[in-house]
């Protein structure tokens, strides 16, 4: 049972911590756009930063493994729709967090290339994917 409970810990820690992340960095972003800092793009994969995003990515990839291990340590069917259905979502947010990343990256070597609207789009729907991932967990419609 102690394995239960720190494997809960660790997957909700993984959660917070991308999400506590990501919402660091959305707030980091709009404050320094709003004091007009157009550098601001360029400057989300620097040094400190990039410690941000390789937590988010550690976060990310042990998610779908502390989860399954939950799953089966707990004994619900890997059938049931809020599994499945969470499983979806996070495929979407993982690979949409990941395009985010790369449209990140190409801001800092080539500022001014691409859409800031569509990094914008892929950063609010990969955080509304793993908000609505977080819910399913919390409500656990079985």
């Amino acid at each position: 049972m102690e394995h239960l409970t720190t494997l809960k810990a660790l997957h909700v820690l993984a959660t917070v911590v991308l999400l506590g992340s990501a919402l660091g960095l959305a707030i980091w972003t709009w404050l320094a756009r709003r004091k007009g800092d157009a550098t601001a793009p360029t400057r989300l994969m620097q040094r400190p930063l990039v410690f941000v995003w390789l937590l988010m990515g550690i976060s990310l990839v042990s998610m779908p493994f502390t989860g399954w291990w939950l799953v089966h340590l707990i004994g619900w069917p890997l059938g049931q729709t809020w599994v499945l259905g969470s499983s979806v979502i996070y495929t979407l947010g993982a690979f949409s967090w990941f395009w985010l990343l790369a449209r990140v990256n190409r801001l800092r070597t080539e500022p001014g290339a691409g859409s800031p609207k569509f990094t914008l789009a892929l950063a609010v729907f990969s955080g509304v994917c793993f908000i609505a991932i977080a819910g399913l967990m919390g409500a656990k419609p079985v």
